[in-house]
């Protein structure tokens, strides 16, 4: 048995079997919609039923609310079918004809560009042909079975390696074996491309790109695209830090004010020290964008970081810049809360 859902206001529609997640079926019918970690952590799943009943599943008070719930709102990665469902998904494409796989891969390179971010250089088979998205991500798939995902940094155009930015989390398992262990020539296994993070090309709003600390990996990968491919929109990036070791790439982004017509970058620290000597912008970099662009109502926001600036910034940038709820597209890094998450 098996129930129909349908996607407003697209009207798209498919079937979900009742033991298999909305967000499951709907990437088997080749639909992507906004996700991210796929086990109720990031919230970016986070939709209206607008009428039928779901298991809402296994979820944490802080992604999905008790005012989340009366709402009529589940996590779709999550919930499951009891009934026909229709559900309110503004942002949602057909994945097209980009095959999802799993492969091995060898490490290529390691740098450390920040005492606890390291950039990952992994070599593609030479036999397979790799395709994504800028702004997708990729799995690492462990021996245990467990699972541990990032953006993939580099533009999908011409590159026969994937480039990654690993931020070491203190106890992470996978993390912890990067920055201690793993050496160049070593074989990981990977599931990819996932996600349905990425530039919507067919629009002309002007962008705005957020990103806080290594949620700048998928931003890198969407403008060095944009940069290959010749597009023309206007497009700011405001990245925020704690501290300047964090924006770790900050000359390549600088960079690309030369190599992108209408091309800005504004980097924003929260904690700078005396030894940053950082003169530039300070605070929250939504705020900074904010204060920029008081009025949102013509662009798009692209935002990449923890679950808890995305809620806030999604919050702000509605609520007092008039950003259109379905002009907010974003992708959340989020760990599992055992200590072997990351």
């Amino acid at each position: 048995m098996s129930f129909q859902v349908t996607l407003q206001p697209s009207g798209l529609h498919f079937e979900a079997a009742p033991d298999e997640t909305v967000l499951a079926s709907a990437l088997a019918a080749g639909l992507l919609l906004p996700y991210s970690c796929r086990d109720g952590a990031c919230g970016v799943c986070k939709s209206r039923i607008v009428s039928g009943e779901v298991d809402l599943g296994r979820i944490s008070e802080s992604t999905l609310t008790a005012a989340d719930r009366e709402a009529g709102l589940a996590l779709l990665c999550c919930a499951t079918p009891r009934s026909d469902l229709v559900v309110e998904v503004r942002q949602v494409t057909r994945a097209g004809d980009i095959p999802v796989k799993k492969l091995p891969c060898r490490v290529q390179k390691l740098t450390r560009a920040a005492p606890d971010v390291i950039v990952l250089e992994i070599k593609l088979p030479a036999s397979e042909k790799f395709q994504f998205i800028a702004g997708q991500y990729i799995d690492f798939l462990l021996a245990d079975g467990k699972r541990r995902s990032f953006s993939i940094a580099s533009a999908p155009s011409g590159a026969d390696f994937l480039e990654l930015h690993i931020r070491l989390v203190p106890g992470g398992q996978f993390t912890t074996h990067v920055f201690e262990k793993l050496k160049e020539r070593d074989i990981l296994r990977f599931e990819g491309p996932l996600g349905g993070f990425r530039l919507h090309e067919e629009s002309t709003r002007p962008i705005v790109l957020l990103a806080g600390g290594t949620g700048f990996a998928p931003i890198k990968s969407i403008v060095e695209h944009a940069i290959a491919t010749g597009q023309t929109r206007p497009m700011t990036l405001y990245w925020g830090s704690r501290d300047l070791a964090g924006l770790y790439q900050l000359e390549l982004a600088r960079s690309w004010e030369a190599l992108l017509p209408g091309f800005r970058c504004i980097p924003v620290i929260s904690d700078a020290t005396p030894a940053d000597a950082w003169s530039g912008r300070r605070g929250l970099a939504h705020h900074a964008l904010m204060a920029d662009l008081p009025d949102l109502s013509g662009h798009e926001v692209y935002a990449c970081g923890s679950p808890a600036m995305i809620d806030t910034a999604r919050a702000d940038l509605t609520s007092r810049c008039g950003l259109p709820q379905e002009a907010f597209f974003a992708d959340a890094f989020s760990f599992s809360n055992d200590a072997g998450a990351a």
